[in-house]
């Protein structure tokens, strides 16, 4: 069984030894994936690692001893469609980037509207009476 390094994530945390099966594990045609290439360059100052397989998933990324870590990992989908995410992770948390992720729906021109008028408008102090 061979042994991958697994970066840590966070300032401090040293790397992980995980074991790598080398039967594959899936279904269909995954099962048959092999690894086409591998690379883990963990360092004091940081780690780079990527990895490719031959059914098409990829993922590479690089991190600094700060726990800053870029990235990307891609996988074509049941659909056949060119799946990628970028991402960001740093002190402003997990950044995921990329046209598969789901994105809120516009703000109808009505409510824009609405909410112009109300920032415009804002109510009057209320006054307090004393009983």
């Amino acid at each position: 069984m061979a042994v991958a390094l697994s970066p840590g994530l966070l300032h401090g945390i040293r790397p992980v030894a995980h074991p790598v099966r080398s039967s594959p594990v899936g279904h269909g045609e995954d099962v048959h994936a092999e690894v086409l290439s591998r690379k883990d360059d963990v360092r004091a100052d940081g780690f780079d690692a990527s990895l490719e397989t031959s059914n098409h998933i990829s993922r590479a990324e690089s991190g600094d001893e700060h726990g800053n870590i870029h990235g990307s990992f891609a996988w074509v989908s049941p659909e056949g469609e060119q799946i990628q995410i970028s991402y960001v992770a740093d002190e402003n948390g997990y950044q995921p980037q990329g046209a598969a992720l789901p994105t809120p729906p516009p703000i109808p021109v009505e409510i824009e509207r609405a909410l112009a008028w109300i920032a415009a408008h804002p109510p009057a102090p209320e006054k307090y009476s004393h009983h």
